[in-house]
Formats: structure tokens, C-alpha cells, sequence
């Protein structure tokens, strides 16, 4: 059934809005009030609070039947926009640098769409506006289930889809099993006796120290990692030093482990402590670690996969669904899918040859894929609802 072009043009408007107006992870006060603005527009019940900011719309419909949830993410990015759109962020610092603007007005066209079609509905569909999801390691969905949001309507399945610039529009990512993966952090300092440039027998030199560390925390992959099973180790930041002439006594380090399996993670992880440790005292250097556990893999359940499948290929044809890989980035819906069985999938939405990665600051997003992101989520719904009454 086509969707009707009123609500698409509405949702470019909303989206553009949130896009002018970005708020950082737990601070999407004023998001959250245009999401439950717009709710009440079209007549959606829904209570808040959830994490701080976050909002559940429910969705009756006019058959009883089972609970499914649909997630989007509100929060932007700390980063300087610079895609030159005419509706760029108004402020400073900050933007919606992965999408998010857009998983939340498209949320909302596919709750305005589903009203539309509420005689299709067997059962009810949650609107999860969830906030922080960039907010690693704490995140919003933990907090948002801890602060009761599925006290009342407890959801059978929960769908999330994100756009991918790695796709076109039109086209999606659907997979099984692990589809994001496990993100960790850390943050090494390491201390020794500065001096003088032109005496360095009389220091331990940091830069030196943790030079080393630099070098061998990458044998973690290349010598310690099954090359089946995915694993990462980068260094982000590195900052040490304050003259040309003054051997450093201070350097920090800052970086990511990424992981696909629980096992890989494990030992990734103590590798990671063993290496730092013993290096700095090979060095003669001292060592403070911080290790920050990340949201786990996102693991798509296969039921709900192929329910996705079936419903996209039904819709589109089996060519907009390619076969991708698997991604080493991480997602905070993945701790919903910890209770909670569901599936997570891309939606195409690159702009071409000019199109940049997510996280990039001239990062855009081509809104020619928000009509398959309104269709496909709703037909997705309405399919996982009747699959889920069949089977009962």
C-alpha cells in the first residue's frame, strides 16, 4: 500500500528540524518535547521519562493480539557540522552525525502510516524514542528498561533500523546473528621521570614507554586473534609532551577494542591488560589503566531475521537485500536485545560519490530513503504481528 506523500513531506520537515536542533546524549529535552508534540498531533497516548528524556507511544490496534516494539534514537554527536546542507546545526558543537534525526522522524511517519492501516493491526506497537544511545558505555536502553518501560506492555519482538551509508537507498542490511559488535574503551596513563632532551640517561622517557605499548598492543590481532573471529584494537588519542627540549614523564593513550563474539572479547581483553602491564615494566615505567566494558554484540535473533527478509524482499525484490557484513561498531540496542527478541537492520541511505561515513562531520543523509524506512518498518510491524498471532 502506498504511503501517502503528505506524511513523507512531513517527516523531511520534522527530520530537518531535529536536524537544525541537536542535543547531546541525556540533554534531548527539547527533542523529546517536539517528539511528544508531534504524538500528540496524531492522537498517540504515550508516557516519558524514560532515561531521563526518553518516550514510549503506544499503538492499539483495532485487533487484540501481541506487543512488538519499533526503537529509534534521538541523541546527535559532539562534533562540528561541516555537510554544508541548508539546514545545517544552529549549534555550536554539536550534530546529528549518524542519522538519528532521521530514525526519529521516520519513527513517527511509520506511527502516523500505521494509524492509517489500524484495521490491520493484530495486537500493539510501541513507539521507543530512546535517548544516549552514543553515550557509551552507559547508554540509554539499559536505563530506559530499568526505568520501567515495558512494565506495562511487555514486547514479544523489537525491530530498530539504522541508516547506512554503505547502501543505497532502496536497498537494506539483514542478517542473522551478530550484525554491530562488542565496543569497549580504555585509557592507559603512563608516568616515569621526565628531564632534560640532552641527558636521557637520567630519565625514563614516557613517549618512548608508551611507544612500545602503541606497537605491541597490535600483535593482540595480528598474533593472538582467531582470524575468523573478528577483533580490533585502535589508539584514538595520544597525548604527551609539553617542549622540544623536556624529555615527557606523562603520556596518555585513548582507544577502542572492538569484538564480535564473547570469547574473542574475553581474551582480547586480558591479552590487552597483560600486554600494558608487562611492557610498562619492561620499560621501567608505571602504568594506571581504565577499562570501560562497552554495549555488548548486537545478536539479531534468526526467526526475526528472516521474518524481515521475507517481508523486505516481498516488497522490494530479493536484489534490494545484498549480502553484507557483519559491523565492528556498536550499538545501545543491543542491550535490548539481551531481553528481548528482535532484529536490528540497515537502511540504505547514501548520497553517492560525495557520500561521507557516519560520525564524520560533513556526514548527509539522503532522504530519498525515507519512504522505504516509513513502508518497510510498517509492513515489518504489521508482518511480525501476524506471524506472532499465527504461531500461538
Amino acid at each position: 500500500m502506498a504511503i501517502d506523500p503528505k506524511i513523507i513531506e512531513e517527516v523531511v520537515v520534522f527530520r530537518r528540524e531535529l536536524h537544525r536542533n541537536p542535543e547531546l546524549s541525556s540533554g534531548e529535552h527539547e527533542t523529546s518535547r517536539r517528539i511528544r508534540q508531534r504524538l500528540d498531533d496524531i492522537g498517540v497516548p504515550y508516557t516519558w521519562g524514560y532515561a531521563g528524556t526518553g518516550v514510549l507511544g503506544v499503538i492499539q490496534g483495532e485487533k487484540p493480539g501481541p506487543v512488538i516494539g519499533l526503537r529509534a534514537d534521538i541523541d546527535a554527536l559532539p562534533i562540528k557540522e561541516m555537510s554544508g546542507e541548508p539546514f545545517s546545526s544552529e549549534k555550536e558543537g554539536v550534530m546529528h552525525a549518524c542519522g538519528h534525526d532521521a530514525h526519529t522522524a521516520m519513527l513517527y511517519g511509520t506511527a502516523k502510516n500505521l494509524l492509517n492501516r489500524r484495521e490491520e493491526i493484530e495486537g500493539t506497537i510501541l513507539l521507543i524514542f530512546q535517548p544516549a544511545e552514543e553515550q557509551s558505555p552507559t547508554g540509554g536502553s539499559q536505563r530506559m528498561m530499568d526505568d520501567g518501560v515495558f512494565d506495562e506492555y511487555k514486547p514479544e519482538v523489537l525491530i530498530a533500523q539504522h541508516v547506512w551509508p554503505q547502501l543505497p537507498p532502496g536497498e537494506f542490511g539483514v542478517m542473522a546473528g551478530p550484525i554491530m559488535g562488542n565496543s569497549d574503551r580504555f585509557k592507559i596513563k603512563v608516568t616515569r621521570s621526565g628531564g632534560h632532551a640532552a641527558m636521557p640517561h637520567d630519565t625514563t622517557d614516557a613517549i618512548v614507554a608508551t611507544n612500545q605499548i602503541v606497537t605491541a598492543l597490535q600483535t593482540i590481532v595480528s598474533r593472538n586473534a582467531d582470524p575468523f573471529d573478528p577483533a580490533v584494537v585502535t589508539i584514538g588519542k595520544f597525548n604527551a609532551g609539553s617542549q622540544y627540549n623536556v624529555i615527557a614523564e606523562t603520556a596518555l593513550l585513548e582507544g577502542t577494542i572492538r569484538t564480535q563474539s564473547a570469547a574473542m572479547k574475553h581474551k582480547v581483553k586480558k591479552r590487552f591488560f597483560a600486554v600494558v602491564e608487562n611492557v610498562s615494566a619492561a620499560m621501567g615505567a608505571e602504568v594506571e589503566i581504565e577499562y570501560f566494558d562497552g554495549y555488548p554484540a548486537t545478536v539479531n535473533d534468526r526467526k526475526w531475521a528472516d521474518q524481515v527478509h521475507t517481508t523486505l524482499s516481498g516488497l522490494y525484490g530479493e536484489k534490494a537485500l545484498p549480502v553484507v557484513k557483519p559491523s565492528l561498531g556498536g550499538e545501545d540496542f543491543s542491550r535490548f536485545l539481551q531481553n528481548y527478541p528482535g532484529v536490528y537492520y540497515w537502511l540504505g541511505s547514501s548520497t553517492g560519490n560525495t557520500q561521507k561515513p557516519l560520525h564524520n562531520p560533513s556526514f548527509r543523509f539522503n532522504e530519498d530513503a525515507i519512504p522505504y524506512g516509513i513502508e518497510g518498518m510498517t509492513e515489518i510491524a504489521l508482518d511480525t504481528l501476524r506471524t506472532l498471532k499465527k504461531d500461538k
